[in-house]
């Protein structure tokens, strides 16, 4: 253990079964962090490691006010383009942060001492790393870190994420221009004259209904581009194990579509406080084929359960899909926070460069073959 500022202590956690064991304490310090989002639960977190992580590679940085966990980062080391932290949860989570305990109102000065003692274990480990955390909502912990950082750093845009008010589905609608309103309304009539009963799964049935999720999914997407990571089984072991513990909790809820008792659709939302958000669903294509409306069957869901947990945004999550733009959405851009001491400086570039480069390279290629390249 090492002191931190104002009495606290700061400790580095890098062995996997001890930060499994932190999920209480871990649970606490998520609930009374007000930028929080699911993808910050331990449940979420510990079970990405699990299928994820990398031998020797985590450091996860604990702040405690006695024993009370009071802020936290949860990171892992990254070898490549240079030394660098990372958020654990990356490339399948549409939002990374670290927690700060917020307390139950506006935050004090418990809470800028836990900042203050995380941003300075920070600056330790950043001596011989780049500290790089992608996918940050804006708004979020890390933000505070980053005004107050004292060395090299930089801010990027990083994901486009789309979000509607938190509002019933008849309000989303009257949002809409006469005409496509009336589409709408046409498209949810039909969904009822189909007959199809929308079931929120029980917390002792999700982990046979994600695997349902899972396996239409797959079924929905055959033969299509789809993100090749959703049908690997290190996915469906992480979604299944991670989501049976957040649906206990109420950060997560399964919900399934069935016509005659056949579930022909199955969709998992995350919920929170600060947003609820649609992360993943799979539909049988019989499902299309009877000419139902996905979209708007998911859509008119998600509004439910916003209201059901009274959440501060109905958040279509990372992507700028053109049937998302149907509904008028806000957009919202995740940040990217780089953070380094003047040893690693130079670090900042190369990890800035490396993406920066990939993005040109997938440009040139899209637009060679837009040119007609690669045809005989």
């Amino acid at each position: 253990m090492r002191a931190g500022g104002g009495g606290l202590s700061v400790e580095v956690c890098t062995d996997g079964g001890r930060f499994g064991a932190l999920g209480a304490d871990w649970d606490a310090l998520y609930r009374r962090s007000r930028t929080a989002t699911p993808f910050q639960s331990h449940a979420w977190l510990h079970s990405w490691w699990l299928s994820y992580g990398t031998r020797g590679g985590l450091r996860v940085v604990l702040v405690r006010d006695g024993g009370r966990l009071v802020a936290a980062a949860p990171l892992m080391r990254r070898w490549r383009p240079v030394p660098a932290l990372v958020p654990l949860g990356g490339g399948i989570s549409d939002f990374c942060d670290v927690l700060v305990d917020d307390g139950t109102g506006e935050p004090g000065d418990l809470s800028r001492r836990a900042a203050r003692a995380l941003q300075d274990a920070l600056w330790r480990l950043a001596l011989t790393h780049v500290i790089d955390f992608r996918e940050v909502r804006p708004g979020g912990a890390v933000e505070r870190l980053y005004d107050r950082w004292p060395g090299p750093r930089r801010r990027l845009d990083d994901s486009l994420c789309l979000e509607l008010p938190p509002v019933p589905m008849d309000d989303i609608v009257s949002r809409l221009p006469r005409a496509r309103a009336q589409r709408a309304r046409a498209k949810m009539r039909k969904l009822d004259a189909l007959g199809i009963e929308r079931r929120v799964v029980p917390r002792d049935e999700v982990d046979d209904s994600v695997r349902r999720l899972v396996e239409l999914h797959r079924l929905q997407w055959e033969g299509r581009k789809v993100t090749a990571e959703h049908l690997r089984p290190r996915f469906s072991e992480h979604l299944t194990r991670s989501v049976a513990l957040m649906a206990r909790s109420g950060d997560a809820v399964v919900t399934e579509f069935r016509i005659d008792e056949t579930v022909l659709a199955a969709d998992l939302t995350f919920l929170s406080p600060r947003l609820a958000g649609g992360y993943l669903y799979g539909a049988h294509p019989g499902l299309r084929e009877r000419k139902a409306d996905v979209a708007t069957m998911l859509l008119r869901s998600c509004s439910e359960h916003v209201q059901d947990r009274a959440s501060g945004s109905l958040s279509l999550l990372r992507g700028d899909e053109p049937y998302k733009h149907h509904w008028r959405p806000d957009s919202v851009v995740n940040q990217r926070f780089v953070l380094a001491r003047t040893a690693t400086a130079p670090g900042i570039a190369l990890a800035v460069g490396d993406v920066t480069a990939r993005h040109l390279a997938k440009k040139a290629l899209l637009a060679w073959k837009a040119r007609g390249g690669g045809t005989s």
